[in-house]
Formats: structure tokens, C-alpha cells, sequence
């Protein structure tokens, strides 16, 4: 995982997504091919707007109840919070460039 993407947890989560600066959750799992297929995408865009997007990644296996909370049906899921509230739902891979598209609003 990259110096700029933060894990979260069950326990951890609500208080990440909490923060004023927009932050993307991936939702995802180790035997999720899709999902790793969009890690490195996911960890340049965490570099590239450092301070101005979070990324944080919550193990689905690991992590039950929040992916129960949130209504996610399948991985990767990549959900975007501000002040605490969903703004933005994405699921699927997606190329780094959909990716950047996706979240240009935020880091603008």
C-alpha cells in the first residue's frame, strides 16, 4: 500500500470519513482480482492530490459490518465521503484515467 493510502476498519471508519477533506474508501478483498487491478491506480491518485483527497481502503473479509452498513454488494466498490456523508458510489474497476475523470470534482 502506498505512504499516502490510509487502512481503515469497522472500528475506524466512521471517524475517517468524517474529515472535511474528501475520501475515497475502496472497499475491496485479497482474492479480488478487479481490485488489486485498481490498487496501483488507486495509490498514484492517493500520491498525486495528497492533501486534498483521502484514500483508504477497508477490507470487506476483515471489515463486515460497514459493507453491511453501506449497502455494498460487490467489490471494488469505491465510495466517496465528505463531512461523514456518501457523495459518490462507484462499482467496478475502472482505468486510472476513468478513475482521475470520476474524482475531479474533489480535487479540483
Amino acid at each position: 500500500m502506498g505512504q499516502n493510502t490510509v487502512t481503515v476498519t469497522d472500528a475506524t471508519f466512521k471517524e475517517t470519513i468524517s474529515s472535511s477533506t474528501p475520501t475515497v474508501v475502496d472497499f475491496w478483498a485479497e482474492w479480488c482480482a478487479p481490485c488489486r487491478a485498481i490498487a496501483p491506480a488507486l495509490e498514484e491518485i492517493a500520491d498525486q492530490h495528497a492533501g486534498k483527497l483521502t484514500v483508504a481502503k477497508l477490507n470487506v473479509d476483515e471489515n463486515q459490518q460497514t459493507p453491511i452498513d453501506y449497502g455494498v454488494m460487490g467489490i471494488p466498490t469505491l465510495m466517496v465521503f465528505r463531512d461523514g456523508k456518501e457523495v459518490k458510489r462507484m462499482v467496478g474497476a475502472r482505468s486510472k484515467s476513468a478513475l482521475e475523470q470520476e474524482l475531479k470534482e474533489f480535487v479540483a
